[in-house]
């Protein structure tokens, strides 16, 4: 290997270091998401969650006690900030536990991300000049799943999103009529692991 293609390596590692050390992790947990033809929505998330840095860490030995403690509390602040967080629990290994949910009129504010934009877990968005809602989930490299996987980290859970809208697309586990009220369609997301597929669904407003 030459010089130039060892140093563009190096510094791929490095960033994708960078990226995980500051990477919420979605472990395992349940989240819903009720959208309507006009455009009104909630978002809930239920879950634990782990602060990849502070997991490998503390595997590694590299955090104290003290300095786990700071870190959580950092953590928690960052969570507390946020009006939507209805919970909050540290639980261990650098996993803590999350009651987070939100609801409003998204044509109105475009776009809603648990937890936020440089940090998205979960995101749904108007795209006004298409005229399409777009869910989406937390987007990784193929390279940096295997990365957080061979730390000992993984994520399960499930992901269900229920409308009346025109469903453009998606690449959901299930889909149903709601058998209470067939206006309504369900879309249903198994999240086997780490590995498994982006959740994506492309919604049309009428």
């Amino acid at each position: 290997m030459n010089f130039k293609a060892f140093a563009a390596k190096a510094i791929s590692l490095s960033v994708a270091a960078v990226v995980l050390a500051s990477c919420y992790l979605p472990a395992r947990f349940d989240a819903e998401v009720e959208l309507d033809k006009a455009g009104y929505y909630s978002l809930k998330f239920d879950g634990y969650m782990a602060d990849v840095g502070l997991y490998q860490g503390l595997k590694d030995g590299k955090i104290s006690p003290e300095e786990e403690k700071k870190k959580i509390a950092v953590i928690e602040r960052d969570f507390a900030r946020d009006a939507s967080t209805k919970d909050f629990q540290y639980y261990r290994e650098g996993h803590f536990k999350v009651n987070w949910e939100r609801t409003g009129d998204l044509l109105k504010v475009k776009t809603v991300t648990f937890i936020r934009r440089n940090e998205l877990i979960l995101q749904l968005k108007y795209v006004e000049q298409s005229g399409y809602i777009v869910m989406e989930g937390k987007s990784l490299t193929r390279e940096n799943r295997q990365r957080i996987y061979d730390m000992g980290l993984d994520m399960q859970g499930q992901i269900r999103v229920k409308t009346d809208m025109p469903i453009k697309s998606h690449n959901a586990t299930t889909e149903k009529k709601d058998p209470r009220d067939p206006r309504f369609t369900w879309l249903a997301w198994d999240v086997a692991s780490i590995m498994s597929p982006r959740p994506r669904a492309v919604f049309i407003i009428e």
